[in-house]
């Protein structure tokens, strides 16, 4: 196993674990993590050594490459939610892994980075997937399921009430036993996606075409609109039902909506890195079933009961 760079993050940091084959990939990320992240790193060359690790250094998070000898990223997702089923999993994408990465996303892994965007969006991941994971395990610890909750949520066009929104469905989830930690935090990153989308590029009107050259001219815009009508009086509505087979979410948008039909399939090449469909691909994956309304300002996600949880 390679040594990893030295550095000195703080002794009480989250510990992540690298699984890459490449010497000079491990020294990139961990520059990442420990500079920008002020996290501690460990590194495993595949994926046999990364489940050796992960029994012995409990990490908080595993960011994990998609080639690999031995075992390949894939591979690796699907056993560590069969034996750390607590351990989010993060993938580093590459040209031409996009099928792959997709049905590692499937199979259980939490959120992906295209590695050509490392720098830039690495930490902002690893941090959201990290704050999901810990508040879901905490809350996960002290409470016990219930039979059946149902709520309903109108939300001003403010991604900062997104997050807390979010930190409470999951809760649900994990509250109705309908999934784990990593489960909720998996259906947790959908919802976002789907809220800040309502917002965004319903309410606002602002295309993530934008974010293209970068997330300056996105912001910017949503700013400006988020005083000036007819955008200020939308509003962002929700609905959610829980029981314990299934959780129901519904999120309606007050935008003029978008043709459904043109929908690009997730699944075809590329289609990972473009930013404009990191939103669908991730609910896809982390939901059952993704349904939008004629108009497409309306979209009905549902979560099954994971089979591990039915199984208690």
């Amino acid at each position: 196993m390679a040594d990893p760079p030295a550095a000195h993050p703080a002794p009480d940091s989250p510990l992540i674990l690298v699984a890459d084959d490449s010497l000079l990939e491990q020294r990139y990320v961990a520059r990442i993590l420990e500079q920008q992240g002020g996290w501690r790193a460990v590194f495993a060359r595949n994926g046999e050594e990364a489940l050796a690790l992960l029994a012995k250094t409990q990490p908080a998070l595993l960011l994990t490459d998609m080639n690999m000898p031995r075992m390949d990223g894939l591979t690796l997702v699907e056993k560590v939610r069969e034996k750390h089923p607590h351990v989010p999993v993060v993938l580093m994408t590459g040209s031409g892994s996009e099928r792959v990465a997709v049905a590692a996303l499937k199979a259980g892994a939490a959120d992906y980075v295209a590695k050509q965007a490392l720098s830039h969006d690495l930490v902002s991941v690893l941090d959201r997937v990290l704050s999901a994971g810990q508040a879901a395990l905490r809350r996960y610890q002290v409470l016990r399921g219930m039979t059946r909750r149902s709520s309903q949520y109108v939300l001003e066009n403010d991604p900062a009430l997104v997050p807390p929104l979010v930190a409470q469905f999951r809760e649900d989830l994990i509250e109705m036993g309908l999934c784990d930690v990593t489960g909720a935090t998996r259906a947790g990153i959908a919802l976002e996606e789907a809220l800040l989308n309502a917002v965004y590029h319903g309410n606002l009107e602002v295309s993530s075409e934008l974010r293209e050259g970068g997330d300056s001219a996105f912001h910017k815009l949503a700013a400006e609109r988020r005083s000036r009508a007819p955008y200020a009086e939308r509003r962002v509505r929700v609905a959610a039902r829980l029981t314990s087979a299934q959780a129901t979410f519904v999120v309606l948008d007050q935008g003029p909506g978008f043709d459904v039909s043109k929908l690009p399939d997730p699944t075809e090449d590329t289609f990972i890195e473009r930013a404009s469909g990191r939103g669908i691909l991730l609910m896809r994956a982390f939901m059952d079933e993704v349904r939008y309304n004629a108009t497409g300002n309306r979209v009905t996600m549902v979560k099954r009961r994971d089979r591990a949880s039915a199984d208690e």
